[in-house]
């Protein structure tokens, strides 16, 4: 079963559940906020996509003091598990691989 994490606010996290529904793949929503995350989940996730799942362009990491973000530099998870909004939205987790952001073309790719 498909998983898309992210936050029920997000536009980008919208436009991914329009496009799963539109095109009927079937897929469950877990929200960082309400439904947290784990330390396991966190870095089973940055093992894989490394540096492409912190979103350095996010409000919240603008907001990070220095320390906290060369702090993420080394070891990003607790920071992460602290400020879920950090994950780059959505992930989109197939149960083989993990995905973050939305491209209509990459998901046309994978549910063809």
């Amino acid at each position: 079963m498909n998983t898309l994490f992210g936050i029920k606010n997000c536009d980008t996290v919208k436009k991914a559940q329009a496009w799963l529904k539109q095109h009927e793949v079937a897929y469950s929503f877990h929200d960082f906020r309400s439904d947290g995350l784990t330390d396991a989940q966190v870095r089973g996730w940055h093992k894989e996509l490394g540096d492409e799942l912190l979103n350095r362009r996010s409000t919240t990491w603008k907001q990070l003091t220095d320390a906290q973000k060369r702090e993420a530099e080394v070891d990003p998870v607790a920071l992460i598990l602290a400020n879920p909004t950090l994950i780059k939205r959505p992930l989109l987790d197939t149960g083989a691989t993990r995905y973050v952001g939305f491209k209509p073309a990459q998901y046309a790719q994978l549910f063809r």
